[in-house]
């Protein structure tokens, strides 16, 4: 659970600077760019899931036009050059983005090719141990916010897909036991759990988009509760899985038996890249595999995954789902997905919203695992390891809007003339849920 604390946040956020770990991906500089055409007044907010909500749950969030980028990449070319390479945005897109794109290019990286084989670089930190990285982290962030003049500051990792560690080995279980581990340089410690330790050490809310382990440690876990630092993952649910737990919903609910699902995807952009190594795929696999059972309340035996690198696609990815249902009477069924995505198109705006969001639970005092922001993801953290998490996403919806709604709650008086506003705006917006 997380821990809050009885201060409310308050609307008029001011500037909220976004560390991204990864800044030069498709993803990043997609989202950037988004920013620098909504303050241009050259595109709507469609894509971004929070620009429909009522107002009164989204008042007290940054607002687009305040977030401030910078961030870490093992590649040093500004962010218009990376814009060009990734071919995300359309020409004219990137010619009203670019004086702001040109303007920012990533810090040195933190980089480790024992997790990361198919992703490397030479724009690395100059540090020759565990604990300088961490040093040169919370040095960049400080840097950040002291030189753009920011409110407060999140992290966000985009970065590549790591080989995952054994999380139940010794040194991912307590803080002081981690701790002793970046002192000792362990091999075993991934670079994402470096760059998460440095911004909960800095008391900045760190949000892992990827399947790669970070903040998802025991021992960060533990640090971020103790500390009060919001931290929210892991794996950005964007689009066969986004679908994948809206359709699995409707089909329990209609009790059609589910005997098999087979789900593979192509795509040909960086992430891809990285998944064409079996340890990195094996990371992702995990995080896309796990959602049925749960969401069904039994075992489909035949759920089966691929993931392909294909270069000529770029970000342009293809998803194809063949269900085989069981249906009244014992008729056999079959559904047909076929989703042509957009991958960077779907994945930035909600990069977006959780820097919002994971502000707003810091101004909030919250801190610890953030369970109302699993809809983002398609294995959210939980705070005890073996427990289960959401995944049905009409369910997640639902935890999220009684969050924000909550939020809108404490800020009201608790006496006088408005003394049931509080109970208005939770039936308003807070349909039934379980609580995580």
């Amino acid at each position: 659970m997380s821990t809050t604390n009885s201060s409310a946040a308050s609307a008029g956020a001011g500037r909220l600077g976004v560390a991204i770990v990864g800044l030069g991906g498709a993803v990043a500089s997609t989202a950037v760019a988004g920013v620098a055409l909504l303050r241009a007044n050259q595109m709507k907010t469609t894509g971004l899931p929070l620009a429909d909500f009522p107002a009164e749950l989204t008042a007290q969030l940054a607002g687009y036009d305040d977030l401030v980028f910078g961030g870490w990449d093992l590649c040093p070319d500004d962010l218009a050059a990376a814009a060009r390479h990734h071919r995300v945005l359309e020409p004219a897109q990137l010619a009203a983005a670019e004086a702001e794109l040109s303007a920012l290019r990533p810090w040195p990286a933190v980089g480790n090719v024992r997790f990361c084989r198919n992703v490397t670089g030479q724009h690395l930190l100059p540090v020759e141990s565990h604990a300088a990285a961490v040093e040169a982290i919370r040095a960049d962030l400080v840097r950040f916010r002291e030189e753009q003049s920011l409110e407060r500051v999140v992290v966000i990792n985009l970065a590549s897909t790591e080989a995952a560690p054994v999380l139940t080995q010794d040194l991912f279980l307590t803080p002081a036991a981690f701790e002793a581990a970046v002192q000792a340089n362990d091999e075993r410690i991934p670079p994402a759990m470096l760059y998460a330790y440095a911004a909960i050490l800095e008391d900045i809310p760190y949000v892992n988009f990827t399947p790669s382990c970070a903040a998802d440690a025991p021992a960060l876990v533990r640090l971020a509760e103790a500390r009060g630092v919001p931290v929210a993952g892991k794996d950005g649910k964007t689009g066969q899985t986004f679908l994948k737990t809206v359709l699995a919903p409707a089909l329990r609910a209609r009790n059609l038996h589910v005997d098999g699902w087979f789900s593979t995807n192509i795509l040909g952009n960086r992430d891809g890249q990285a998944l064409d190594n079996p340890e990195s795929l094996a990371s992702k696999l995990t995080t896309k595999g796990s959602v049925l059972d749960q969401i069904l309340g039994y075992k489909v035996d035949s759920h089966v995954v691929h993931i392909h690198y294909y270069k000529p696609r770029g970000d342009n990815k293809e998803a194809w789902d063949n269900i085989d249902v069981e249906g009244f009477l014992g008729q056999k069924m079959q559904i047909k997905v076929n989703f042509l995505c957009r991958d960077s198109i779907l994945a930035a705006p909600l990069v977006l919203e959780l820097a919002r969001l994971a502000d707003l639970a810091k101004r909030r005092g919250e801190g610890g695992v953030m369970h109302a922001l699993g809809g983002f993801f398609k294995s959210p953290m939980v705070t005890q390891a073996g427990t289960a998490p959401e995944h049905a996403f009409e369910r997640q919806q639902a935890m999220l809007m009684a969050w924000l709604a909550a939020g809108v709650a404490e800020t009201m008086p608790a006496a006088g003339p408005v003394r049931g506003a509080k109970t208005a705006v939770l039936a308003s917006f807070s349909p039934a849920t379980p609580t995580a």
